[in-house]
Protein backbone atom coordinates (compact mmCIF):
# COMPACT_ATOMS: atom_id res chain seq x y z
CA UNK A 1 0.00 0.00 0.00
CA UNK A 2 1.30 3.42 -0.92
CA UNK A 3 1.62 5.87 1.76
CA UNK A 4 0.61 9.38 0.42
CA UNK A 5 1.89 12.80 1.92
CA UNK A 6 -0.40 14.35 4.48
CA UNK A 7 -1.47 17.79 4.26
CA UNK A 8 -2.27 19.95 7.66
CA UNK A 9 -4.02 22.34 7.64
CA UNK A 10 -4.67 24.73 10.46
CA UNK A 11 -8.17 25.95 10.09
CA UNK A 12 -7.56 28.96 12.81
CA UNK A 13 -5.06 30.46 10.53
CA UNK A 14 -7.20 29.63 7.63
CA UNK A 15 -10.38 31.15 8.13
CA UNK A 16 -11.55 32.89 4.73
CA UNK A 17 -9.99 30.62 2.01
CA UNK A 18 -12.56 31.48 -0.65
CA UNK A 19 -10.71 35.26 -0.25
CA UNK A 20 -6.78 33.87 -0.62
CA UNK A 21 -6.77 31.11 -2.85
CA UNK A 22 -3.09 30.72 -3.29
CA UNK A 23 -2.47 27.41 -2.77
CA UNK A 24 -5.48 26.17 -4.98
CA UNK A 25 -3.34 28.41 -7.72
CA UNK A 26 -0.01 27.54 -6.37
CA UNK A 27 -0.48 23.70 -6.44
CA UNK A 28 0.52 21.58 -10.05
CA UNK A 29 -1.86 18.91 -8.85
CA UNK A 30 -4.83 21.01 -8.13
CA UNK A 31 -5.52 18.71 -4.25
CA UNK A 32 -7.24 21.53 -2.70
CA UNK A 33 -11.17 22.49 -2.68
CA UNK A 34 -13.00 24.92 -0.91
CA UNK A 35 -16.26 23.93 0.02
CA UNK A 36 -19.05 25.56 1.88
CA UNK A 37 -19.46 24.58 5.73
CA UNK A 38 -22.56 26.67 7.15
CA UNK A 39 -25.09 26.42 4.56
CA UNK A 40 -28.55 28.50 5.16
CA UNK A 41 -31.81 27.68 2.92
CA UNK A 42 -32.99 30.65 0.82
CA UNK A 43 -29.20 32.78 1.77
CA UNK A 44 -26.59 32.94 -0.27
CA UNK A 45 -23.36 32.11 1.47
CA UNK A 46 -20.94 34.91 2.62
CA UNK A 47 -17.56 34.48 1.07
CA UNK A 48 -16.17 36.89 3.17
CA UNK A 49 -17.25 35.59 7.00
CA UNK A 50 -14.73 33.82 8.79
CA UNK A 51 -16.24 30.11 9.02
CA UNK A 52 -18.39 29.85 6.21
CA UNK A 53 -15.89 27.75 3.92
CA UNK A 54 -13.14 25.47 4.23
CA UNK A 55 -10.32 24.19 2.56
CA UNK A 56 -10.12 20.55 1.86
CA UNK A 57 -7.54 17.78 -0.09
CA UNK A 58 -9.66 16.39 -2.00
CA UNK A 59 -7.40 14.31 -4.44
CA UNK A 60 -4.19 13.51 -1.71
CA UNK A 61 -3.33 10.51 -3.79
CA UNK A 62 -2.26 13.21 -6.16
CA UNK A 63 0.04 15.25 -3.77
CA UNK A 64 3.50 14.97 -5.21
CA UNK A 65 4.87 16.89 -1.97
CA UNK A 66 6.43 19.78 -3.55
CA UNK A 67 5.54 22.26 -1.32
CA UNK A 68 4.22 24.83 -3.50
CA UNK A 69 0.98 25.41 -0.76
CA UNK A 70 2.70 25.40 1.78
CA UNK A 71 5.47 28.32 0.81
CA UNK A 72 2.57 31.07 -0.62
CA UNK A 73 0.64 30.50 2.21
CA UNK A 74 0.69 34.08 3.50
CA UNK A 75 -0.67 32.83 7.32
CA UNK A 76 1.39 29.55 7.55
CA UNK A 77 -1.72 26.94 8.03
CA UNK A 78 -0.58 24.39 5.70
CA UNK A 79 2.04 22.02 6.39
CA UNK A 80 3.20 18.55 5.18
CA UNK A 81 3.74 15.31 6.95
CA UNK A 82 5.90 12.96 5.22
Amino acid sequence: MKKYPRIIIDYAKCPTPFDCKKCLVACPQAIFEVFPVKVEKFKETDKKEPGTYQLSTFYLDKCTACGDCVEVCPTGALSIDY
